[in-house]
């Protein structure tokens, strides 16, 4: 079963009349200068909830004014998407822009690079603000090419070119093997409550097709739960604001970074905002974010169908 190891971390190590808020003049005119970008996913293009920015919190709706105004004056900020869909991408560097219009950004945080990156990121993000931007970005980063580059060019394009660090934040494969093969204790209370383990061992089942073998679950859970506490240690780390960009599930207040932040620095848990871009068809758990934000979805792709 070597091959399913592989596979599996692998996909772990690439990886889902209501009132408005009133905002301020300030906060509107700031945001109305950054254009929302166009819709790129061709499907649930007429859903009822398409482009409705949920606010969990209340069961009310936010303009994006308000959702930029709750954003920056958070000093931790937790962004969730679904790799694949362009839209979500497309929003993220749309939020930096205006989130910058509003307050200095401190540091960005990437799920899409392992720590042994740094380097290469660093000393390019210092090329490119001497005026060097180099001709091929995604090989100066040494970018992995299980994260789609079509999806990260833009996005990191911008980053790369910020006075404010990028920072690496997962683990690479030596290191997730590593634990695979033997497994470290996780210690703290929210990240191991036996809820938790529960949802996270289902949610890795169904990831894998129902196919991995319940001996190897404990090894998988591990490899996800170190990678959210890699994030987590990085975030906490980094200068604030800070702001972490990864897969939907890794922000979850009930499955991920957020939990280890609890357990880390637990004064700050209170201090952190999440919100996930989610697909207009998707359900997703209010309890599991503050803000939801619906887009179009992808082309739907059944990855267990060839397993």
């Amino acid at each position: 079963m070597r091959w399913l190891v592989y596979i599996t971390i692998g996909l772990l190590s690439a990886c889902q009349g209501i009132p408005e808020q009133q905002v301020g003049v300030g906060a509107i005119d700031d945001v109305a200068e950054h254009a929302l970008p166009q819709w790129q996913s061709p499907r649930e293009r007429d859903h009822a909830r398409l482009g409705q920015i949920l606010d969990t919190r209340t069961g009310g709706q936010l303009t994006p004014a308000a959702l930029v105004s709750e954003l920056a004056k958070a000093p931790l900020v937790l962004l969730g998407e679904k790799h694949d869909n362009p839209d979500h991408h497309a929003l993220q560097l749309w939020l930096l822009e205006a989130l910058a219009a509003r307050r200095t950004q401190g540091s960005v945080v990437l799920e899409m690079l392992t720590l042994d990156q740094q380097e290469a990121v660093t000393q390019t993000q210092k090329q490119t603000q001497a005026g060097a931007l180099p001709s091929d970005l995604s090989a100066a980063l040494n970018w992995h090419k299980g994260w789609d580059w079509q999806q990260y060019g833009d996005l990191v394009s911008h980053l790369i070119q910020q006075p404010y660090p990028l920072l690496a934040s997962n683990l690479n494969r030596a290191e997730l093997m590593e634990i695979y093969r033997n497994p470290p204790v996780l210690k703290g209370t929210a990240s191991t409550a036996p809820q938790v383990t529960q949802d996270l061992s289902k949610q890795i089942r169904e990831a894998h097709c129902n196919k991995l073998p319940e001996a190897q679950l404990p090894a998988m859970l591990a490899v996800q739960q170190q990678r959210d506490r890699s994030m987590a240690k990085v975030l906490l780390a980094a200068p604030q604001p800070s702001l972490l960009i990864a897969g939907a599930y890794h922000v979850r207040y009930d499955l991920g970074v957020p939990l280890h932040i609890s357990d880390l620095h637990s004064d700050l848990a209170d201090q952190q905002r999440v919100l996930i871009f989610a697909e207009a068809d998707e359900d997703i758990k209010p309890d599991s974010a503050d803000f939801i934000w619906y887009t179009p979805a992808v082309v739907e792709q059944d990855y267990c169908a060839d397993l």
